[in-house]
């Protein structure tokens, strides 16, 4: 299935106008990135096809790694971002977007005033990090946009994201993902796996795989549905539903499997840019400004032991233990339009 993607992405598709459905179609980005995207190139952003937002908090002086990284959109982005002292590598495995991405790392230099480039790009596969000669415990942050559904060994991907990651360090990344395992014989249809739907994982087989890989309290950041927009398409893999969402996985050793009580609160200081009044950590963590906010155990960990913890003041210990939260569900996380209901709560706190 290699070779169909590569074909897919590098020879078939010239831009986003030749995509089948909307699921490798980005949302509407919000008002603070519009003026970066545009002064990125036009033809990185026509041979763009992503599915989300990947640009956590805090990145200045950061080093990002983007798995998937295509006509260099994101790493450009970032390049932005993380500014002159930081670092954004990107690894794809398709060598006409690559020549893309390359052929215009001098323009993007300029344009944001870099006396050097901050951006690299590396050809090879996500799930063999390990031949691209990526330390161990090097990057802060790994990003990816709708591309692990691509990968025949999503497994390899995740551990391969544990490897490289500082401790304390995140991936978050955007995919598809569906409400229920994809039929088999769907797999193997180069058109449906290459618009990015018959690889996606079913979202509970994708949380248990972060869970297996020491990724253990996936936390999911936003999600919208997918509408597909191509009936035959659509027909064919009915009656699966399928979604784009966004997930952070941060590598805490420690974190536990479910929400525990300790009895800790939060109070956030207001201090990130772009959040002053309110961290978004999550979708069920949105922490205002001056407010006890208490936390499981999980969430205290996410912000006291990463790049997050100057921006709160922390109350209480691990030394009681009060029972799990109410509500910590293994219901389908994400949000269903057609029939009304809220996601369920991923996490209780």
């Amino acid at each position: 299935m290699r070779e169909d993607v590569q074909d897919y992405y590098g020879r078939q598709l010239q831009g986003t106008q030749d995509l089948q459905t909307n699921a490798c179609c980005d949302q509407a980005p919000p008002g603070w990135l519009k003026p970066i995207l545009a002064s990125l190139h036009d033809e990185v952003l026509s041979h763009y096809y992503g599915c989300g937002l990947v640009a956590p908090q805090l990145l200045e002086g950061a080093r990002i790694l983007d798995l998937g990284s295509g006509s260099g959109r994101d790493c450009y982005v970032l390049s932005k971002l993380v500014g002159a002292q930081g670092e954004v590598v990107g690894v794809d495995m398709t060598p006409e977007q690559l020549a893309i991405a390359r052929r215009h790392q001098e323009y993007h230099r300029e344009a944001f005033g870099h006396a050097r480039s901050n951006v690299r790009f590396l050809e090879g596969y996500i799930e063999q990090l390990d031949e691209l000669d990526l330390e161990d415990d090097y990057f802060d942050i790994v990003i990816s946009n709708c591309v692990i559904n691509l990968s025949p060994d999503k497994e390899k991907v995740l551990s391969e994201v544990q490897r490289v990651l500082k401790p304390g360090g995140e991936f978050y990344f955007s995919d598809v993902y569906a409400d229920r395992r994809i039929p088999a014989h769907l797999k193997e249809d180069p058109v449906l796996y290459g618009e990015c739907l018959s690889g996606a994982l079913y979202w509970n087989d994708f949380e248990n795989l972060a869970r297996k890989t020491g990724f253990t309290d996936p936390r999911l950041v936003e999600d919208r549905p997918l509408t597909i927009e191509n009936e035959a398409i659509e027909a064919r893999l009915a009656p699966a539903r399928f979604f784009s969402a966004t997930y952070r996985l941060f590598k805490l050793p420690e974190l536990e499997p479910h929400c525990e009580d300790y009895g800790q609160a939060v109070i956030y200081q207001g201090t990130i840019p772009g959040e002053e009044a309110v961290c978004r950590l999550d979708k069920h963590h949105h922490i205002e400004r001056g407010r006890v906010f208490p936390v499981c155990g999980n969430t205290w960990m996410m912000l006291a032991d990463t790049r997050f913890a100057e921006h709160f003041r922390f109350i209480g210990d691990f030394s009681t233990h009060f029972g799990i939260f109410e509500g910590c569900g293994t219901a389908l996380p994400f949000g269903d339009p057609e029939s009304g209901t809220e996601a369920a709560s991923g996490s209780c706190c």
